[in-house]
């Protein structure tokens, strides 16, 4: 697929229907997981053309008065701007074939509003992409519940590349934590109430390749 002709790759993610039916990993909140959004070749192309096309950031953030740069690179992309971990990030415009993705996902959005009440209607206008060139790089213990976010906010992830596990634990330790392991083209799906009640984390592993990943969110005016 060129590198500059998305066509073809943008007809996909439109109109392809998933290739595996989605898994409820937890009923309350709803945390789902639909592996093959994507095709497996087809998620190769997207991960090349996003590593060659998008301006891969390492910005630093401040800890116990000493400055470290991240261990992983990302880009911030959407409508509005965003603050993170204390630092304000600027978007970049949408990507054609990212813009595609989140057309998808807002499809997908209106189906799971449809049948689950408690999800929000409005619809996914920014992104959160991470690029985790190996094993060791990595994201600690968090939550995404910025007032950007609003209340309980939905957040679709996307990954493509190598297979590593995301560690969900639960806040008040009410059960064991719990591993996904996020296959290239899959979707996670956080839907309301799973940042107030998990934390979660890709943690460090002896795992190789790279792997990149798409937090789909909507902020708030």
């Amino acid at each position: 697929m060129p590198p500059h002709d998305p066509k073809a790759l943008l007809e996909l993610l439109h109109e392809a229907p998933l290739e595996a039916p989605s898994q409820t990993l937890v009923e309350t909140p709803p945390l789902y997981y639909l592996p093959g959004l994507i095709s497996e070749s087809d998620a190769s192309d997207l991960q090349d053309r996003l590593r060659q096309e998008l301006d891969w950031q390492q910005p630093e953030l401040t800890l116990y008065g000493r400055s470290h740069p991240i261990p992983r690179q990302q880009v911030w992309m959407g409508d509005h701007a965003y603050r993170y971990s204390g630092r304000d990030f600027a978007p970049c415009p949408w990507h054609p074939t990212v813009a595609a993705l989140r057309d998808r996902l807002n499809d997908l959005l209106e189906r799971f509003s449809a049948v689950d009440k408690s999800t929000p209607t409005s619809a996914f206008n920014s992104v959160l992409i991470n690029r985790y060139r190996n094993g060791e790089d990595r994201m600690g213990w968090h939550c995404d519940n910025e007032a950007e976010l609003g209340d309980c906010p939905t957040i679709a992830s996307i990954s493509l590349g190598a297979t590593r596990p995301m560690r969900f634990r639960w806040k008040n330790r009410s059960s064991e934590a719990f591993n996904v392991w996020l296959e290239s083209g899959s979707l996670l799906w956080m839907g309301p109430g799973c940042q107030e009640q998990f934390e979660h984390a890709l943690l460090p592993r002896k795992i190789p390749g790279e792997r990149i990943n798409l937090t789909f969110r909507r902020l708030v005016a």
